[in-house]
């Protein structure tokens, strides 16, 4: 973990560590956000991170419910995005300052961004895990066909580490 004493060094700590690095903002689901559903009940829950989140940008929040910006340490503040994917990635990019977006999904997130032609890169981490349930990353993307062009594929001990671009 991030920020942990414990853990493991090696190509997947490396990976974790750059995959933070250099993004002007993030956009993320609200599942990503935490486990809350429907109306915010209050301003407690403040996401799975702790008081110094992991992104040390500003960091976009798709939601159905408004609720006011949360600044924590590190740089990272939360903003509430209501209208939609459009929006959340205009508001990151004015963010950023010249800087790269991340959208840090889940799989619904990823899939709207997706099928909107608003993705460049896709970088997935796959970890041979049967979870018999979930979203599937490539389910329900109405439009055109999605095009793929590998970058990368590095392997480590249980996960391959995947980049792609998007054609469009």
């Amino acid at each position: 973990m991030i920020g942990k004493d414990d853990g493991e060094t090696g190509p997947d700590d490396d990976f974790a560590r750059r995959g933070m690095d250099g993004f002007g903002a993030f956009i993320l689901g609200r599942n990503m956000f935490g486990p809350v559903r429907g109306e915010w009940p209050d301003d407690q829950w403040k996401g799975w991170w702790g008081d110094d989140p992991p992104y040390h940008a500003p960091t976009f929040i798709l939601t159905h419910y408004p609720r006011p910006p949360i600044e924590m340490k590190g740089s990272t503040t939360f903003h509430f995005v209501t209208d939609g994917i459009e929006s959340a990635l205009r508001q990151a990019k004015d963010a950023a300052g010249g800087k790269d977006v991340s959208l840090g999904g889940g799989a619904n997130v990823a899939q709207q961004y997706l099928a909107a032609g608003l993705l460049d890169e896709l970088r997935l981490d796959v970890v041979p895990v049967l979870l018999g349930d979930g979203t599937r990353l490539f389910d329900d993307l109405a439009g055109p066909h999605v095009k793929l062009e590998q970058l990368r594929a590095v392997e480590a001990p249980g996960v391959t580490h995947l980049k792609y671009r998007v054609l469009h």
